[in-house]
């Protein structure tokens, strides 16, 4: 059974545009980094008045992988550079981290990529409950980008419809 989600969340990174490189990347850092790496993007965070996107997921997890590859799409990169400070928590085999996704309501148990989004206090905003990034052969890199307008912080004399502000 593991072998065969492998196999499919491979077909479905290669249908998404993912080359073999991007496909064998590490995106997340092993797991006992993930609470110095949340205390420095929260200190940046503060900073530079930007949002905390918490990614948890595995290197293994292929839906995390065309969720990474998304994140990388200009438009969606963009808004990640100029409103958020990124997080990737590696919950190695549902095994690792689960404290750390506990404190901000993430059920990795119900799969990964999970997120949850932060105020550039801390405090959580947002948290994924009902598996949205979970299965992202049903999401595209337009419904990321989406979310990441929704979830971003708003600055004064900004509109809606600005990428940029």
């Amino acid at each position: 059974m593991r072998k065969r989600m492998v196999l499919l969340s491979l077909l479905l990174a290669l249908a998404a545009g993912m080359s073999a490189q991007e496909w064998s990347q590490a995106i997340y850092p092993p797991p006992e980094q993930a609470q110095s790496d949340l205390t420095a993007a929260l200190r940046r965070a503060g900073k530079e008045h930007k949002r905390v996107l918490v990614d948890f997921g595995g290197n293994w997890c292929g839906d995390c992988k065309v969720l990474d590859y998304y994140m990388h799409q200009p438009q969606n990169a963009a808004l990640l550079k100029n409103s958020y400070v990124v997080v990737h928590v590696n919950i190695g085999e549902f095994d690792r981290n689960l404290a750390l996704a506990e404190r901000y309501q993430i059920p990795v148990k119900r799969g990964v990529p999970a997120v949850a989004i932060l105020s550039e206090q801390g405090k959580l905003l947002y948290s994924q409950k009902q598996g949205e990034f979970e299965s992202m052969n049903r999401v595209d890199a337009a419904a990321v980008t989406q979310f990441l307008l929704k979830w971003r912080p708003t600055r004064a004399g900004c509109s809606m419809v600005a990428v940029n502000c």
